[in-house]
């Protein structure tokens, strides 16, 4: 762990030793404590403390804070190395699972999700960061659908136990937290000791950065946020609240989606690599507005429940495409930039998510169907975007009007 190893001479380290493997280690080492937290959360918080739409909205909220934070990434990383910061915010996020269900109260429920959220986003920002500085763009795409489809696997695992022993075992929610959080926590220290400190090939600039010429990056990574949230916070709520969903069912409709991504995501890796990402994110954002549209519809027509179901699922599988964002960027980004341009872009995603699920919860107690009718134009303006970026974006040619400059005759 100590001595730093350059990540082209880690080709003659074993194979579980490399910076792939370390991918993948934390790509199956998240989900535990991330995924559980999510699948039990909706039933906790009614459970628990009674929640109703707007406590939702006011959770998640506090939970993207520290995503809108993101950016102090680039200070921490002055003084600690990207990998260590990214092991340390596992366990952060591993250890604020365990004692959830200690703090049954809206208060206390606010401040743990505060905690673990700080070790869940400034993970995921060095993480990304890391996989698009230690993977080859030529295999980018194909990796990344791999490392999906790996986080997918270790949560079918968790849903699976949740789905299948929460009756029969009689499991309660501080067990689940606190086996889950542990692991997450177990599994980090692993990595710390187990793994050498890699060396990317282009050091890093280490200050705050905004670049013109990623300015559709930006814009993509803020509509990316908006969505989501609507996603995150709405679509599993709306399960429970307005069908009626147990833990094991809502489980179940989880064990679906992740079954689907582990046989899927590998091949949207694959799909984004043949057919670029302008092609993929197009295809993503109308398949996106057409699932919103629809959500809204499960409330002005009173749609049953399985087809709300398939919603859900093609909603999940449509956001695993998400991955050509990180190969369009990775394509035009000078690679010093990409760690202070992770934490810029995570910050970005996040400015909805601030104030956005407050708004929409209130907005929910008058009607869930404007919610996501609001998501569905969301979904559009993304399409609109991503039809701006070139078919080969490289340096120079980040959007399409790269090509029309190119194109003008010289005066």
């Amino acid at each position: 762990m100590f001595k730093p190893v350059s990540t082209e001479s880690a080709g003659a380290l074993p194979f579980w030793r490399r910076p792939t493997a370390l991918l993948f280690v934390m790509a199956l080492t998240m989900p535990i404590a991330f995924n559980t937290w999510s699948a039990l959360l909706n039933n906790f918080v009614i459970e628990a403390a009674q929640f109703d739409g707007a406590d939702i909205g006011l959770l998640h909220t506090v939970r993207e804070i520290p995503g809108f934070l993101a950016i102090g990434v680039i200070a921490v990383i002055l003084f600690v190395r990207e990998q260590v910061l990214g092991l340390v915010s596992l366990a952060m996020l591993g250890a604020a699972t365990a004692v959830t269900a200690w703090f049954p109260s809206l208060g206390g429920i606010l401040v743990v999700t505060l905690l673990s959220s700080i070790g869940f986003h400034y993970y995921e920002t060095v993480n990304q960061s890391l996989q698009l500085q230690w993977l080859p763009k030529a295999r980018a795409p194909q990796i990344l659908g791999w490392l999906v489809a790996a986080g997918s696997g270790a949560t079918l695992v968790v849903y699976g136990l949740i789905a299948l022993l929460w009756e029969p075992l009689g499991l309660t929610y501080n067990m689940v937290f606190m086996l889950s959080g542990g692991l997450t926590v177990g599994l980090a220290l692993f990595c710390m000791v187990a793994y050498p400190q890699f060396d990317a090939p282009h050091p890093q600039t280490k200050k705050l950065i905004l670049r013109r010429r990623y300015w559709l990056y930006y814009a993509l990574q803020f509509m990316a946020g908006a969505r989501r949230q609507i996603f995150v916070v709405f679509a599993g709520f709306m399960m429970v609240e307005k069908f009626g969903f147990d833990v094991h069912e809502l489980t179940g409709l989880y064990l679906i989606n992740l079954v689907i991504n582990i046989l899927v995501a590998p091949l949207l890796g694959r799909a984004v690599g043949h057919f670029g990402e302008r092609r993929t994110l197009v295809f993503e954002y109308a398949g996106l507005a057409i699932v919103f549209a629809a959500y809204g519809g499960l409330y002005w027509f009173s749609w049953g429940v399985m087809l709300a179901g398939v919603l859900y699922v093609v909603d999940h599988i449509l956001f695993a495409l998400a991955l050509a964002l990180k190969t369009y960027f990775q394509k035009i980004a000078d690679p010093s930039d990409i760690a202070p341009t992770a934490a810029v872009a995570f910050t970005i995603n996040h400015i909805a998510a601030v104030f956005l699920p407050v708004f929409l919860g209130l907005l929910w107690v008058v009607s869930p169907a404007a919610v996501f009718a609001l998501a569905a134009c969301m979904a559009l303006g993304s399409l609109c975007l991503a039809l701006l970026i070139p078919r080969h974006p490289e340096p120079g040619n980040e959007t399409i009007f790269a090509q029309w400059r190119r194109a003008e005759p010289a005066n």
